[in-house]
């Protein structure tokens, strides 16, 4: 495109019609002072062109808004363009071209007309001009970014520097470098609206430092890409002398160090009949390639992966019962099922070495030893241990692994496990398998089937190696908090062992026995440096921590021995032994406190028991009415289960009102309002039903629920206690809150076999049937003719 400034002439002054032709363009802008052509191939507007020669040559050239709309008759345009004088006109192959220059910015006021081409009323603009050091500056630091620009352009003439230099007014200045540079057209656009000399400068500056830093990186790209071009000829032509010289030194066959390598590795290394053929073709393909190509990276990798994996290498394993016994009770206290359940596996696997066994599932609350027993097993049967969490995994490909088509494709996490451990029957923990992610992007827990399942693994395949590796040998572990997330399919496939919360006692032994001792030694203690009692130890797990595992605990005795190890820092010395009544100076006030009977001494309150992931907890449901309009609120988060439990419960006092000495008419003009504290707590489930019953039942009768007494169950319209889950955990969470009674239904009465002989010394049963006798135990509140078998059912 040609622009060049015109010297000052008589059509500067040029008195412009009101009306004048207007001719849209679609990338092109027109300054005044300047020319340009312009390609016209529409033949209304040719049709015009001819008209404006045969008059006063004078037309506007205005922007047409969007250029890629579809065409429009007339086309949008903007409402400032610039007036102009036909200088010439040449016909071409392609089309027309006017060369037209720019005699003054014009404002497009209105179209008078639209056919054959647009008519528009104008009115001429004029610069708001200003002068001093600040105009001057901005023309000075104009003059000095468009030579840098002219100076980086390999297609802008330097003669345009000079003719920059020798335009001394700011506004012409403005116009004549934007009209040279090849800006976008919205910004040319935006300069030509521009009337305020001092606004347009400024905006100008600003284009031309963007203009400035484009062309520089483009600069260092093409410096960078030449080096890269030269680097690569250089090596090229090295590469070609050194075949030469091989050639007549009669050496040209010789491998590079890489393929040497490769080859001794694979001549060493055991592989399956299929796995040799897969990476001796490899290897050969890789021979022929040149290390400059991008597949040779890939290919070297892939074989590396096969020579790096334990095909044929097993460790021994080293079964003696006895000794296992030792190690699992070294490392864990109690949990007699889950080591007898072990012991009898490895039992069997010294028996018969090629049993196919089960895959265990542990399944407990945070804290309670489950990825260290997995640890345990493996040193008692002497194996290498692998653990992989599966939290938060959501594709696939992170079990299978990539196809090696994708950039950077590795092995699935199975694979790379193996691989870690240097053996093909290593005990493989797969850690969190409830927290496996599954949506849009995957379901990792359907590659797992194949891995998990004892009579397919012998020969999985991973996508990445496209080879069959027998899994069979390994011994698979999975871990988990709660056992509904875990696909019905996937659990079929685990036997599941259930690690339940810790007793006061069993936790007081564990503390004693490796809690300790372990925290004093991490500390920088000897082992008779620190002594904790057992009384600050019960003050610690009743009053500090209230959890199903252990977790907590631990944290709270190294809290002690940071605090022993900043009073030895400051010199003092001798023994520390922690009583009871030291332990609120090294962990502040108690977090727990056991306000059971403060609580529930008002009547409309009732403790239930709930089963959560980390283990059993208390819960307290209160109940309250006041006047209203027959409503029920339910508030603390309860889902719709807990809420339709609240209703039913309403429905049978209410059909039971004359029985149990309540007012018939006490919900027709008053709400009732049930909320169970810890409202930010989501909660939900049928076994609160007898709880929320026993709170109304509280209220209505104005009788406080009997002192530390907690119950469990679901409940129908006609009163029925029916069974709920979880009974042990609920159980160990009531001990731990010190409860000393509890109802719970009589179907569940076989679930407390599982409870510790001390706790069930401890603890009062009441194992029901109907709710009568639930209100009986809980409010003393008699039935017509039903208090003999009520006594003898409690």
């Amino acid at each position: 495109m040609e622009h060049q400034q015109l010297k000052d002439t008589d059509e500067k002054d040029q008195k412009l019609p009101e009306v004048l032709p207007v001719l849209p363009v679609r990338d092109s802008v027109i300054f005044p002072r300047m020319v340009i052509p312009l390609m016209v191939r529409d033949e209304d507007y040719l049709k015009m062109v001819d008209q404006v020669l045969q008059r006063d040559k004078l037309l506007v050239v205005a922007m047409i808004k969007d250029p890629d709309a579809s065409e429009r008759r007339p086309p949008e345009i903007h409402s400032v363009g610039t007036a102009g004088v036909i200088l010439k006109l040449t016909k071409t192959e392609e089309g027309t071209v006017v060369v037209v220059q720019g005699i003054s910015r014009v404002k497009i006021k209105d179209i008078l007309s639209t056919e054959p081409f647009q008519q528009a009323k104008i009115v001429p603009l004029e610069d708001i001009e200003h002068s001093g050091k600040e105009i001057e500056a901005m023309m000075t630091s104009t003059w000095n970014l468009f030579k840098q620009i002219v100076d980086l352009s390999p297609h802008l003439p330097a003669e345009l520097i000079q003719l920059a230099r020798n335009v001394e007014q700011p506004g012409p200045l403005a116009d004549m470098v934007v009209s040279t540079l090849n800006l976008e057209r919205n910004k040319k656009q935006e300069i030509l609206e521009t009337l305020d000399v001092k606004e347009r400068l400024k905006k100008l500056i600003l284009f031309l430092n963007e203009e400035l830093e484009l062309q520089k990186m483009g600069r260092r790209i093409q410096e960078q890409v030449k080096k890269g071009i030269d680097k690569s000829q250089r090596e090229y032509y090295l590469r070609e002398q050194l075949k030469a010289i091989q050639k007549e030194l009669g050496i040209d066959k010789e491998e590079s160090p890489d393929i040497q390598e490769l080859k001794e590795r694979l001549k060493k290394k055991a592989l399956p009949e299929a796995a040799r053929q897969v990476a001796e073709k490899e290897l050969e393909r890789l021979s022929k390639m040149s290390p400059m190509a991008p597949e040779y990276t890939v290919s070297r990798t892939y074989l590396d992966w096969i020579l790096d994996l334990p095909w044929l290498e097993s460790t021994e394993d080293t079964i003696d019962i006895n000794r296992a016994k030792k190690v699992l009770d070294k490392h864990h206290y109690n949990l007699e099922k889950v080591k007898n359940r072990i012991l009898e596996y490895l039992a069997v696997r010294k028996l018969n070495p090629e049993h196919k066994g089960p895959i265990l599932c542990f399944v407990g609350p945070p804290g309670t030893g489950k990825t260290s027993l997995g640890k345990a097993i493996a040193e008692a049967m002497g194996r290498k241990f692998v653990r992989i969490s599966l939290g938060g995994v959501r594709d696939e490909a992170e079990i299978r692994g990539h196809r090696r088509t994708y950039v950077g494709a590795l092995p699935g996490r199975i694979i790379q496990g193996i691989k870690k451990a240097k053996s093909n029957n290593p005990v493989f923990m797969l850690d969190e398998v409830d927290k496996l992610g599954m949506d849009f992007r995957g379901d990792p827990s359907s590659a797992l089937l194949e891995v998990l399942d004892p009579e397919q693994n012998h020969s999985f395949s991973d996508h990445y190696l496209e080879l069959e590796f027998d899994l069979s040998k390994v011994m698979f572990i999975t871990t988990a908090n709660q056992l509904d997330p875990i696909p019905a399919p996937l659990r079929d496939r685990m036997e599941v062992l259930e690690l339940v919360g810790y007793t006061e006692d069993e936790k007081l032994q564990i503390a004693t026995k490796f809690l300790i001792p372990r925290q004093v030694t991490e500390h920088g203690f000897k082992r008779s440096q620190v002594s904790i009692r057992k009384c600050a130890l019960r003050k610690i797990i009743r009053e500090y921590t209230r959890e199903a595992g252990l977790r907590n605990l631990e944290r709270e005795i190294g809290a002690i021995c940071r605090a022993i190890a900043r009073e030895v820092a400051e010199g003092k010395k001798g023994r520390f032994v922690v009583s009871a009544k030291d332990v609120e100076k090294y962990l502040g006030k108690p977090k727990f406190t056991h306000d059971m009977a403060e609580r529930t001494s008002v009547p409309g309150i009732a403790v239930g028991l709930a089963w959560t992931p980390t283990g059993g907890d208390i819960l307290f449901v209160e109940a309250t009415m006041m006047p209203g309009e027959k409503s029920l609120v339910l508030t603390g988060q309860l889902g719709d289960v807990m809420k339709e439990s609240a209703q039913a419960a309403l429905s049978y006092l209410r059909s039971k009102a004359e029985e149990l000495g309540i007012p018939e008419d006490f919900y027709k003009q008053h709400d009732i309002h049930i909320h169970v504290p810890a409202g930010a707590i989501p909660k939900d489930g049928p076994s609160a039903g007898v709880t929320m019953l026993t709170a109304l039942a509280s209220l209505l009768t104005k009788k406080p629920v009997k002192p530390r007494l907690a119950m469990t169950g679901e409940v129908t319209l006609r009163g029925t206690v029916l069974p709920v889950g979880g009974i042990k955990e609920k159980v160990l969470a009531a001990s731990r809150s010190g409860i000393k009674e509890i109802i719970l239904p009589k179907d569940n009465q076989k679930d407390l076999e599982e409870i510790p002989e001390k706790i069930r010394k401890q603890i009062k049963f009441h194992p029901v049937g109907r709710m009568e006798e639930v209100l009986e135990i809980a409010l003393g509140l008699n039935h017509k003719g039903k208090r003999h078998r009520r006594k003898k059912a409690a």
